[in-house]
């Protein structure tokens, strides 16, 4: 199948989600800050708004995938169930006789099972253990409500572990310890899926640190990429070097932004729901700047420029005349906590038609009051990971926003 996505804008024709499962469930006090979350999530009702949400893009004419389905496919493939189990067993915590312990109860597991105890982590209480086959020393002096193989309650956020560009994937390198075998089965997923047959890719996960949530796809061949808390400089240049290697951008923005948990990623402050129109956090949209990369000619190295404004320096990469900015919030307080529930944080699933959180409630309407439609989802559980929208969704093909007859690389015909 092609897959293509060449904007943030255009209308959306298959998405990638993960729904809320277990994982969730194994969130504690002990452990929610060490995963990543800031609050411990009713998983039921995170499992309704996620579905609701679902709902709303079928409703759309929006196809979803789910990432736990498509694990679970990609399982039955003998390659792809002895590399995820291998890297499973690599783990350094284990020690020889609990790693020898743990091999043998993947051994026994199907596919599905496999794919829920690689999302949901084995607990120490879960794993085959007998006065034959004893865990070993590391086993012993475990904690019982410890994690022999741990959760990824951050799968929820897709958008992090893998972006489109072009008819190329790039999946990415996550920042935190806690996230990093999220790439290991979005990798293996694209690599040995049937679907993903022939795909091919513009970053891996061995690269530079770089998350999907930094980078926006301004408009066809120019990308904008947040560098703070989770994507490096170095990340930001090597993703550069790729897509112009690969011809599928001509200019990347590259965007400083705090390296905060309240702007974790680029799309926590700013993301676009008209091919000319920003949502934007008002605290920064007068101090946001950016570098200008232009690729370099004949295997120079690119040039880099400035730094300018963002606004200017995006309108000026895209061809604008001006970027409308849509405010959200009409005061500083309102701003602020809208910016915190992820206000800015909206999925596109065509011009002037997005998917917001409802609690938001003055940022939509600033959205409605500019012309953007926007469909409200809940979200009070499924925003405890800091992640709204956008977060929870890769897009895998949308509508090619190319101008008649500029073609870019690998437009479906």
């Amino acid at each position: 199948m092609t897959h293509y996505v060449d904007s943030e804008v255009g209308r959306l024709g298959t998405v990638l989600l993960h729904r809320p499962g277990p994982e969730l469930a194994r969130l504690t006090p002990r452990n929610n800050d060490s995963l990543l979350f800031d609050a411990i999530p009713w998983v039921g009702r995170a499992q309704e708004e996620h579905d609701a949400f679902a709902a709303a893009l079928r409703e759309r004419g929006v196809e979803v995938l789910y990432l736990a389905t498509l694990l679970t496919e990609t399982l039955a493939v003998a390659d792809a169930r002895a590399e995820l189990t291998e890297e499973v067993l690599r783990s350094r915590r284990l020690g020889d006789t609990l790693r020898a312990r743990v091999a043998d109860h993947l051994s026994y597991l199907d596919p599905a099972a496999l794919a829920d105890v690689l999302t949901a982590g084995l607990a120490h209480e879960e794993l085959r253990i007998s006065s034959e086959r004893p865990g070993g020393l590391v086993y012993t002096l475990m904690d019982r409500h410890d994690f022999v193989i741990d959760p990824l309650p951050n799968l929820l956020f897709t958008r992090d572990s893998s972006l489109w560009i072009g008819d190329r994937v790039g999946v990415t390198s996550l920042a935190m310890p806690a996230r990093s075998r999220e790439t290991t089965l979005t990798d293996a997923i694209y690599r040995h899926h049937p679907r993903f047959a022939g795909t091919e890719f513009v970053y891996r996960p061995n690269l530079e640190h770089l998350e999907g949530g930094d980078v926006l796809l301004l408009a066809p061949g120019v990308l904008a990429v947040g560098v703070g808390e989770r994507t490096t400089p170095a990340g930001a240049e090597r993703l550069g070097r790729q897509v112009f290697a690969a011809g599928l951008a001509h200019t990347i923005l590259v965007v400083p932004i705090a390296q905060k948990r309240a702007t974790m990623h680029l799309d926590t402050v700013c993301t676009m729901v008209d091919v000319d129109a920003v949502l934007m956090y008002p605290n920064i949209a007068s101090t946001l700047s950016a570098y200008t990369v232009i690729a370099g000619a004949d295997g120079e190295d690119p040039r880099v420029d400035g730094p300018a404004p963002f606004l200017r320096a995006a309108a000026d990469a895209m061809d604008l005349d001006l970027l409308r900015v849509i405010d959200t919030g009409l005061d500083p307080v309102t701003a602020e906590r809208e910016q915190w529930d992820d206000g800015n944080n909206t999925l596109a699933l065509a011009p002037r038609l997005c998917v917001g959180y409802e609690r938001n409630t003055e940022t939509n309407a600033q959205l409605e009051r500019a012309g953007i439609e926007v469909i409200p989802i809940a979200g009070s559980e499924l925003g405890s990971g800091r992640g709204g929208p956008r977060c929870m969704s890769c897009p895998i093909t949308r509508e090619p926003l190319r101008a008649e007859g500029s073609p870019g690389p690998g437009d479906p015909s």
